[in-house]
């Protein structure tokens, strides 16, 4: 079987795995998990196409609680990576410039879904490209107790690193699926690309509002709003020394 020319190889689950192996998979499990670099790529879909190639018996030799308990480190020590970074930089994360790998928008998204949630978002927002790799970041940022930290960061990589791997494991044992492989990694892919298409077209129309809203029809500027908060070293029970969940930048 060839890998399917469908679209940016890095987005192609399996084009990775056939070209990068094994350790392919868990460099990017790693980096998507705490990186500022890894929010691109296509983890959910990499994950469940390597149970499905492990079930299949294509380009993994290995057995599947293999995969399934090095992807989890992999997971768990990203996540570990990335709050530390969170809880050196600190709130200054917030004043960081756009750059062509950073921009300030997933940072906010990550922020509003650990503000929503709390401690669980560890775990729900394993499961949200783009979010799961910001959010161990804002918990480190907003300097969440380690012991905390770590118990929902490990839930979290095992639901997510064994459960989408045995997701996919588990259809490659279907007889309809293993006939029909090619078609099912042309699914993966495409379901890859859609997050990032919608994320564009979204971008796109949010540039476009805010376009016309300054432009020159536009009504005369709202007072500025007060100061965005930003997680602290302070906190709940969870969070810090029980000073406050946050302080103004």
């Amino acid at each position: 079987m060839t890998a399917l020319a469908l679209g940016p190889s890095w987005l192609d689950p399996d084009y990775l795995i056939q070209t990068f192996g094994l350790i392919g998979i868990l460099v990017i499990v790693f980096a998507e998990s705490g990186l500022l670099i890894g929010f691109f790529l296509p983890g959910d879909s990499l994950l469940f196409t390597a149970g499905l190639l492990v079930a299949t018996d294509q380009y993994l030799d290995y057995p599947l609680w293999l995969v399934c308990t090095l992807v989890v480190i992999s997971a768990i020590i990203g996540d570990q990576v990335g709050y530390m970074f969170g809880h050196k930089v600190g709130p200054a994360l917030f004043r960081r410039p756009d750059s062509r790998f950073f921009k300030q928008e997933n940072v906010e998204k990550a922020h509003e879904f650990f503000e929503k949630h709390g401690p669980k978002s560890l775990v729900l927002a394993r499961f949200v490209p783009i979010v799961r790799t910001f959010t161990p970041i804002i918990a480190g940022v907003s300097r969440m107790r380690y012991r905390s930290f770590l118990i929902f960061n490990v839930v979290g990589g095992v639901l997510w690193g064994a459960g989408v791997t045995l997701l996919g494991a588990g259809l490659g044992q279907i007889a309809f699926v293993r006939d029909n492989i090619e078609a099912m990694l042309v699914g993966i892919v495409l379901l890859s690309v859609m997050p990032i298409v919608i994320e564009y077209v979204r971008a796109r129309k949010r540039k476009k509002a805010e376009a016309a809203a300054s432009g020159p029809g536009a009504q005369h500027a709202a007072p500025p709003a007060a100061d965005r908060t930003v997680p602290a070293a302070g906190g709940s029970e969870e969070y810090g020394d029980g000073r406050g969940r946050h302080a103004r930048r």
